[in-house]
């Protein structure tokens, strides 16, 4: 497994060394060695969640307040468009938008440091998004920016499609600066 850097601080890349054969396919899609020697502790993950959403469907962008939390993000099935948004007072990074794209094709993880936003838009019929918390989940410490925020300015690849209320009306990322004091 190759560990890849981003341009955002913390943010990693986990690519996997798949292994076809007339059956289909073999892969590791977590190595804690690989994490460790990256800096990440993969021992420390304590949930493991699934979603499934129909093409165009954005959830995000979502994050935590507080301790926050980390992720490890790979899409099991179909094809995300993944953004993050660094939204840790004095990271280096702070207040940078990067987009990848996670697919059952390349099997890629992508490693989300606690205090940064994300979210992702389906670019196929189904996809299904796993993540590994390092945190259970309080939903006091829940926080959403609008997925189409102009100061972020998130360039999603298809027209929004369905998301939820709460995603809908979230706050501006203007917002949750000053809540966070900067």
């Amino acid at each position: 497994m190759q560990v890849q850097t981003t341009e955002i601080e913390g943010v990693l890349l986990f690519v996997p060394q798949p292994h076809p054969d007339e059956r289909g396919f073999f892969s590791r899609t977590f190595d804690v060695a690989a994490a460790r020697t990256a800096g990440v502790d993969g021992t420390a993950f304590v949930q493991d969640s699934q979603s499934r959403s129909a093409r165009g469907v954005i959830r995000g962008m979502h994050g935590r307040i507080g301790l926050g939390e980390s992720k490890l993000v790979r899409c099991a099935h179909g094809a995300l468009h993944d953004v993050i948004v660094d939204a840790r007072p004095g990271s280096p990074t702070f207040g940078r938008v990067a987009s990848f794209r996670l697919d059952d094709e390349n099997m890629t993880s992508l490693y989300i440091p606690a205090g940064c936003l994300h979210g992702f838009q389906s670019l196929t019929d189904v996809a299904d998004a796993c993540y590994r918390m390092d945190r259970e989940h309080d939903p006091a410490e829940d926080v959403t920016v609008r997925f189409d925020d102009p100061d972020l300015g998130i360039a999603w690849p298809l027209p929004a499609g369905t998301m939820s209320a709460k995603d809908a009306a979230a706050p501006s990322w203007k917002d949750l600066c000053a809540r966070l004091g900067v």
